[in-house]
């Protein structure tokens, strides 16, 4: 049997296409290929922006910003002293690039310290976004990091 060339060119191009098909298949069907956005609602999320913007701001305003320390028994944040504790309200959102799943929220609640920590055994190591959003004296505020907690 002969092959002229239009015939080699049908077949690798069947060969071509097979490869794709098998590659697009095995890429949808494998939940290790998932693809996840940050943000569910994204269009939502985006008219937003301005407000996000503002209480960016009013975070950087500040003279004393909380800060997030890693110690042994996990994430410690700690606001600064001026604040009275007990009008801080809000919540500390912990996202996981790399797994959706592991994405969990806190609520602020502080009582007497100006501390809040999350536990340990809430984390697993690897990055971690960190979005906290607060409310103290009638001003929103909003804090964006990323820490690597081993």
């Amino acid at each position: 049997m002969k092959f002229s060339w239009g015939t080699g060119i049908v077949i690798a191009f069947g060969l071509f296409m097979t490869f794709i098909l098998y590659f697009v298949f095995t890429v949808q069907s494998d939940s290790k290929y998932d693809n996840e956005l940050v943000v569910e609602e994204y269009y939502k999320h985006d008219a937003h922006f301005g407000d996000e913007m503002t209480r960016i701001q009013n975070a950087t305003n500040l003279a004393q910003k909380p800060v997030i320390n890693i110690v042994s028994s996990g994430i410690e944040i700690v606001f600064p002293k001026t604040f009275v504790p007990k009008n801080i309200k809000g919540k500390v959102s912990l996202y996981r690039p790399s797994n959706k799943k592991l994405d969990f929220e806190i609520p602020i609640s502080l009582s007497d310290a100006t501390t809040l920590l999350i536990p340990k055994k809430s984390l697993a190591g690897g990055r971690w976004d960190i979005n906290m959003e607060w409310q103290y004296e009638g001003k929103s505020y909003l804090s964006k990091e990323t820490i690597y907690f081993n």
